[in-house]
């Protein structure tokens, strides 16, 4: 550790020369803003969790596992890869009488949770018996029993009805009457906001449309037990029966479904979009610091000449890192933890994380940025002086006056491997379809970016040699910005990676949404064929098929139950469940073609019933079935069913990419009500008591706004990285003119006026901007082409005004990055 400790000659070196130091301070203090925001939403991910609410009473609960789980391999190398379920996985209900028989159980009640329509709105349904650990209570009147419904204040007043009187309410049954028999408050477990109606524990089931299932089992203990031993106790009783046993913050797990996709939104980001913005960052800081020490190439030769020893020199950068980077992390970890509070209220708001999920904040990923960005100065730092410490004093003199024409041969040679396996990985992805063009484009933009990061010296020196080709009939200050930029290649190429990582990254993760939305619209625009669309976001009336068939004109009534199954997709050991969206048919095929058109490829419609499903083309590639082969799924409660491909269609991503039987899946859903009803002929006026009528290009932009919602993942990411990297340019930039003052004031001394220089200067800027453009371009290009045609069979959408912008803010980054400093340096009367 003597060696690391800080010498004189560093101290003197950021004391005296302060600005040298101040590009490298900034990029290791964006990394460290990266690396903090991203770490601690994956931590808040791992260890997400909400308190009990609705079985806070109930110290056990016995529930089925909300995850659905896919085995692979065995042995050492078995792997489980869990998905949450779209829906409520449920138990057997005769499991609370075996619950109930265990010793120091005082009751075992069954919940359930179903939707129910009251009027025009609805209402949740619970059994009576959950009062129990809710805390509801009777204002007036009496339980109910079978046909006997209690209502809270709200439901009442929608009702306008009191006790004794008959309300019409409709399940997953069907419509019926239900007489009052009496009027309740919401205890504090009853965590709805909607009304509430509690039904006889007979009845409750069959209104919930899962006979002999219930949701959840609540075990209440009697005075004196002990709940972890009786937890126990239930566990072994229950053995065999797939249920499971939960206490304390892992209830709220089971109350919670969102909480599934919460951690995996998280991980997600904080693990996979993290692990890319760590990477980039670590590049550039690494770039910034080793631009720094190159910089000082000279400083460096005279001290060799001087009797500077090799070891010296390298703790000298060694110290240098430690001066810097732990005060740059720990500044860069503020705004990181802003970033990510920001970052998770933005989830919190378009509810992909429970309300309840608080974000978690410790020193874990905060030590990690800090380490990150001083391993990162410490190895760059490293890399970069270890040339000028180990050669002689002459030849270091004589290297500092002159760049050296080559990068070393173990960077050029990781360079042309990552050049070569960018290259491969995209011939790959054009040859794959589905999700295995998608993997395989993930992989080239990485590689690309390390190619154009490891050998940015020689890229620079081309991009050089042919802007100078451009301008050779241009102005004299377009010729020397040329001649500066091929002399100076490793100076122009730590200006050029960040634009091209924010370049690369940015157009990749926008115009992948903005060509899935685009063919995502198309297709639904192209498939919904009915002439009117009847939607309500309180679900349809149980029986709006057959009142629709009754009005008159109506030649066909279709209606769809939305919901979601998840498939096994990959190949070998690399397989996972992915989510599929899907649609329960409530008619045959041949009248779905009649009001929807999913460009039907190979096999019929028609043969769709139970046990017969058809599927999108995309999710036939990823999960390598064909016609007539079974496809294992999961359904919504997790139910797991293997039916048999009939019809392989090409509109699954704007319309849905499962295409199965109503019947199958209203038993595994929470609410059965249809979701949207599709007509054929028909008077639009008689369809609107059954919910909103709209025709299919309304239905359509509807859809198109509901999916422009959820591109704000894409934006933002693409802005935090790309904040980030224009920012580290922008730093590279200024550091590199703050560092030209000798070079601009010879300028200055052999009769170049200001005006000149400043546009020689904008010239370089320029030349940084376009090239960063360019290459960036080529490489989203090389990543979103076979991606886009592996997932929907067409070309990037890429909208000018957009890219446009992309590109306009590059070039006025790279002008205002040189013109700024270069304004400075003029006026001091060194330049």
């Amino acid at each position: 550790m003597r060696s690391f400790a800080p010498n004189g000659l560093a101290r003197a070196a950021v004391r005296f020369e302060p600005a040298s130091f101040a590009g490298t301070f900034i990029a290791l203090m964006m990394s460290a803003l990266i690396v903090s925001a991203c770490g601690i939403l994956l931590e808040t991910g791992a260890r997400a969790s909400v308190p009990a609410e609705r079985y806070a009473r109930a110290p056990v609960l016995v529930a089925a596992d909300q995850y659905a789980h896919l085995v692979t391999g065995s042995g050492d190398s078995r792997s489980d890869s869990p998905a949450p379920l779209p829906d409520t996985a449920r138990v057997d209900s005769a499991l609370a009488r075996k619950a109930a028989r265990v010793p120091g159980v005082k009751a075992a009640v069954q919940d359930f949770a179903f939707p129910v329509r009251q009027g025009d709105g609805t209402l949740t349904g619970h059994g009576w018996g959950s009062h129990a650990f809710t805390g509801a209570a009777l204002v007036s009147g009496a339980a109910p029993r079978t046909g006997e419904v209690v209502l809270d204040a709200r439901a009442a007043r929608t009702a306008e009805a009191a006790i004794g009187d008959t309300v019409a309410l409709e399940a997953a049954t069907g419509r019926a009457d239900f007489r009052i028999s009496g009027l309740a408050k919401a205890g504090s477990g009853d965590v709805t906001r909607a009304a509430t109606g509690w039904f006889a524990d007979a009845q409750a089931p069959a209104l919930a449309g899962h006979p002999g299932k219930a949701d959840a089992i609540a075990v209440l203990v009697r005075p004196g037990a002990d709940t972890h031993a009786l937890a126990a106790d239930v566990k072994r009783a229950l053995a065999g029966s797939g249920a499971e046993v939960y206490t304390g913050e892992d209830r709220g797990a089971v109350e919670e479904r969102g909480l599934g996709y919460a951690k995996e939104t998280l991980t997600g980001l904080g693990g996979s979009f993290g692990g890319i913005a760590a990477v980039v960052a670590v590049f550039t800081a690494a770039g910034t610091v080793a631009l720094s020490v190159a910089q000082r190439a000279r400083e460096f030769a005279l001290l060799r000449a001087i009797g500077a020893t090799p070891r010296q020199i390298r703790r000298a950068v060694a110290a240098e890192a430690l001066l810097i980077a732990p005060a740059a992390g720990l500044v860069g970890c503020l705004p990181g933890v802003g970033l990510a509070h920001w970052w998770f209220g933005q989830l919190k708001d378009r509810g992909a994380v429970p309300q309840a999920v608080n974000l978690h904040v410790s020193f874990i990923p905060l030590v990690v940025a800090v380490g990150v960005g001083l391993l990162t100065a410490l190895a760059s730092g490293w890399a970069a002086g270890r040339r000028p410490a180990k050669i002689k004093p002459g030849q270091a003199l004589t290297e500092a006056s002159v760049e050296r024409l080559r990068p070393g041969a173990v960077r050029t040679g990781l360079g042309v491997g990552a050049l070569t396996g960018g290259g491969f990985l995209t011939g790959l992805a054009a040859r794959s379809a589905g999700d295995d063009a998608a993997n395989a484009a993930l992989g080239v933009v990485m590689l690309f970016m390390l190619a154009v990061a490891l050998l940015g010296p020689l890229v620079a020196r081309l991009c050089a040699t042919l802007f100078s080709l451009a301008l050779r009939e241009g102005s004299a200050a377009a010729s020397l910005a040329a001649a500066n930029s091929r002399t100076n290649a490793r100076r122009l190429a730590s200006a050029i990676t960040p634009i091209v990582l924010a370049m690369a990254f940015a157009s990749t993760l926008v115009f992948m949404h903005t060509s899935e939305s685009h063919v995502a619209a198309q297709q639904l625009r192209a498939g919904v064929t009915a002439d009117h669309v009847v939607t309500d976001p309180a679900g349809l009336p149980a029986d709006a098929v057959t009142r629709a068939a009754r009005v008159t004109g109506v030649d066909v009534a279709v209606g769809l139950l939305d919901t979601q199954v998840l498939v096994p997709v990959g190949s070998g050991g690399d397989r996972w469940l992915q989510g599929a969206a899907t649609q329960g048919i409530s008619g045959s095929g041949a009248q779905l073609a009649k009001v929807q058109d999913l460009d039907v490829l190979s096999g019929s419609l028609d043969r769709v019933e139970r046990g017969r499903i058809a599927i999108d083309r995309t999710l036939a590639t990823s999960a390598k079935v064909e016609i007539g082969d079974r496809l294992p799924l999961h359904l919504p409660d997790g139910t797991r069913i293997s039916p048999e491909v009939v019809a392989v269609y090409g509109r699954g991503l704007g319309l849905a990419t499962v295409t199965m039987d109503r019947a199958t899946l209203a038993a595994h859903v929470t609410s059965g009500f249809d979701s949207t009803l599709l007509v054929r002929g028909g008077d639009a006026r008689f369809l609107a008591p059954l919910g909103k009528v709209t025709d299919a290009s309304g239905y359509a932009v509807g859809q198109d706004a509901e999916r422009e919602l959820n591109a704000w993942a894409n934006y933002t990411m693409a802005g935090v990285l790309g904040g980030f990297a224009a920012v580290a340019s922008a730093n590279t930039l200024v550091t590199t003119v703050l560092a030209r003052r000798r070079e601009l004031g010879m300028l200055r001394l052999v009769g170049a006026t200001r005006l000149q220089v400043m546009r020689m200067l904008r010239w370089e800027g320029l030349l940084v901007a376009v090239a960063g453009v360019v290459l960036g371009t080529a490489i989203a290009a090389a990543t979103l082409v076979p991606m886009m045609r592996g997932l929907t069979g067409e070309s990037p959408y890429v909208p000018p005004l957009v890219y446009g912008a992309f590109a306009a803010a590059a070039v006025g980054l790279g002008l205002l990055a040189v013109s700024l400093p270069a304004r400075a340096v003029l006026r001091d009367g060194r330049a």
